[in-house]
């Protein structure tokens, strides 16, 4: 039999993944590095369904309709090189390599360039939705060598998540590495909204002190409003769990948190971008911070780690920890955009903002109702620069700001760190300021290295520079930067 697609990588997401092709109506060529994985696969879960577990990846590119269109999914990095480098040789021109890990961008814009010197098309696609996604419907965010794309998206579109209204949550991103950088951008985005309910969660906890049931009872009403989304319900879910003895979970779960890196190269990215990503900057380090864990118990025995309980109006607190939680996602989400747009001229993308925001919509781990906010606002106006300044956005935030700034400082008062929504304070009110003190700044510059600066009383682009302190000279640095 050809087979419609190939496959090859059975971990969790992989057999999810050729699970939900072949209900689709989709043949399926399975090849796993560990062939005893393939034969418990086909004897298991995919027994009696549309599959061929191949043997070698010549019998696996034979059992393959042409153009051929190959799924990779292993782990990002040297494994997926070393997969093209063992599959080029075997394929036709025009067969597509299709890798669906979490690569970093640049990589897969490199390995674009690479595949196609070879004859051959490469696709670079974000996949979300953890295991669930992969068998159900994910989110998929393809891009890479355009002229793939009328191969795969008959498939991709066929096993992607839908919107409520029935849309497909896929789309072409656009050419290089640009699935990947937006699956990085909406891993980024996850960072920040975990950390943000964690820090909404441990107000509530160590500050209100607060059973598990009461505060699932609370998440469980927030996700019936503005805030409705897969990580509001998956938290109402977890602090709602009892274990088969009685005990809570969530108390007993070590306070460390892993991370597999997309966090970090989104905040790499920013930086080199010179975007503001600040909130998702803070998420990362939160959990670099609660890596220390040693380190922490340590501090807290020498400097002291009790917080001090709330004695105010508790549902009053309750009320402004949902508002400000809203407000900050928002910020949070106006920074991603902000790094797509910025990145996405420097790479020459014509990133679809508002068809980003219905990717998401469905299927991902940050999908929610919210999104569709998003997209209207792109709807209203494609060339949006921030999502703050959209009516919709503006004004969410404009009347919320009041619990946002109280709720970090009873958050500071009480002694309970809340570095995500401590940033997103710091965010909006930096950004509607028409001066920041960087005109200080400029001139310590101009000070200690002879920077220069720009005049408010002159016009834009010409510099000066000043001899502070009577002992310097005219010489400047050569370049002005902004």
């Amino acid at each position: 039999m050809q087979c419609d697609v190939g496959l090859i990588g059975l971990a969790v997401m992989g057999e999810n993944l050729a699970l939900n092709m072949e209900s689709r109506g989709f043949s399926v060529c399975v090849y796993n590095r560990t062939a005893e994985r393939v034969q418990h696969f086909l004897a298991g879960r995919a027994h009696g369904k549309r599959f061929v577990g191949a043997t070698t990846l010549q019998h696996f590119v034979d059992s393959l309709s042409t153009p051929r269109r190959i799924v990779m999914l292993v782990k990002a990095g040297k494994a997926v090189d070393e997969l093209i480098e063992q599959l080029a040789p075997l394929l036709s021109p025009g067969d597509i390599l299709i890798d669906g890990g979490n690569s970093l961008y640049t990589d897969t814009a490199r390995r674009v360039q690479s595949v196609e010197a070879k004859g051959l098309l490469y696709v670079g696609s974000g996949v979300s939705g953890g295991e669930e996604g992969a068998l159900k419907g994910p989110s998929l965010m393809p891009g890479g060598s355009a002229a793939a794309w009328p191969h795969i998206q008959p498939i991709f579109q066929a096993i992607c998540a839908r919107t409520p209204a029935g849309e497909p949550c896929c789309d072409w991103m656009g050419d290089g590495g640009a699935g990947h950088f937006v699956k990085m951008i909406h891993n980024g985005i996850e960072y920040g909204d975990m950390q943000l309910i964690c820090e909404v969660y441990d107000v509530l906890k160590r500050g209100l002190g607060l059973s598990n049931p009461a505060m699932a009872e609370i998440f469980a009403e927030w996700n019936r409003g503005e805030l409705d989304s897969y990580l509001i319900e998956i938290t109402r879910d977890i602090l709602a769990y009892v274990d088969g003895d009685g005990t809570e979970t969530i108390d007993v779960i070590l306070d460390k948190a892993g991370q597999k890196g997309t966090g970090k190269w989104t905040v790499v990215s920013a930086l080199e971008e010179g975007s503001p990503l600040t909130l998702i900057a803070e998420s990362v380090f939160a959990r670099c911070l609660s890596a220390a864990k040693d380190e922490r118990l340590a501090a807290a025995a020498t400097l002291g780690g009790e917080t001090r309980a709330y004695d105010g109006n508790r549902d009053a607190l309750i009320t402004g920890l949902r508002d400000a939680l809203y407000a900050a996602k928002i910020i949070s989400y106006a920074q991603g955009y902000q790094l797509m747009r910025s990145a996405g001229q420097s790479l020459g993308w014509s990133l679809n903002f508002g068809g980003i925001a219905l990717t998401w919509r469905g299927g991902c781990i940050i999908r929610s109702a919210f999104l569709g906010d998003i997209k209207n606002a792109f709807d209203r106006d494609p060339n949006l620069v921030n999502l703050l300044l959209d009516p919709f956005f503006r004004d969410a935030v404009v009347s919320r700001q009041g619990a946002l700034r109280q709720v970090v400082a009873t958050a500071v008062s009480l002694g309970i760190p809340v570095p995500c929504l401590s940033a997103a304070m710091a965010y909006w009110d930096g950004y509607r300021s028409a001066r920041l003190p960087a005109n200080l700044l400029q001139a310590q510059r101009d000070y200690f290295g002879a920077h220069t600066y720009e005049r408010v009383d002159r016009p834009g682009g010409e510099v000066f520079h000043t001899n502070w302190t009577g002992r310097g000279g005219d010489t400047t640095s050569q370049t002005y930067s902004h």
